[in-house]
């Protein structure tokens, strides 16, 4: 049975082809859209839909026998009721007069299936959308405490260095002044030597002077 054909069996139960093209429409429409955003749809008796995460893995090309590696993917899983189950197996018998899967109890489809399913589906897109804004909010505080914590080392480091070199040019500074008055000092030192050592020269010609006017006399 194909699309057209269900549309053709359920046409006479909702009024005509064209209700029931529209009724099937909406059902698998609203079912491919909870799937896809992750919910799971479950109809008693029936089954559920869902959507399964299946990881990157190895498999093998069976024309080819290569091992080809494949993608980490997600895809749709149907899982049938037990009800269905049962009927398939034959453990319990059609009904003739009723519809084959259980019908849901009085007061579940006051809000409608699809409205329940697209709260659902919004709630979710919701949460997403605020988890994904605090974790760029994060990550921005993150990159902004280590640009901080970067730009004071560079000054931290600017700053030693350019006290480094001041203090390395004092010090040069000092040494210059300190070498320039010691060769200075010793300069001076020899010529106050050399006065010292020609005083007693004038001195013992003084006393050459006396001596022989002490003769001569």
């Amino acid at each position: 049975m194909n699309k057209a054909q269900l549309v053709e069996a359920i046409a006479d139960k909702v009024g005509g082809r064209q209700q029931a093209a529209d009724a099937v429409d909406a059902v698998l429409d609203a079912i491919v859209r909870a799937v896809v955003s992750g919910d799971r749809v479950s109809v008693t008796g029936f089954g559920s839909f869902e959507k399964v995460d299946r990881p990157a893995r190895y498999a093998r090309n069976p024309q080819t026998g290569e091992r080809v590696r494949v993608k980490k993917t997600s895809v749709p899983r149907f899982r049938a009721g037990q009800g269905f189950k049962d009927l398939v197996s034959g453990s319990k018998k059609l009904p003739k007069n009723d519809v084959a899967v259980k019908k849901a109890p009085k007061g579940s489809l006051s809000g409608g299936a699809s409205a329940t399913v697209k709260k659902a589906a919004a709630k979710k897109a919701t949460t997403a959308r605020k988890a994904a804004v605090g974790r760029a909010a994060v990550a921005k505080k993150a990159v902004a405490k280590k640009t901080t914590a970067t730009a004071k080392k560079t000054a931290a480091k600017k700053t030693t260095a350019k006290t480094t070199t001041a203090k390395t040019a004092a010090a040069k500074k000092t040494a210059a002044k300190t070498t320039t008055a010691k060769k200075a000092a010793a300069k001076k030192a020899p010529a106050k030597k050399a006065t010292a050592k020609k005083a007693p020269a004038k001195k013992s010609t003084a006393r050459k002077t006396t001596a022989k006017k002490a003769t001569a006399r």
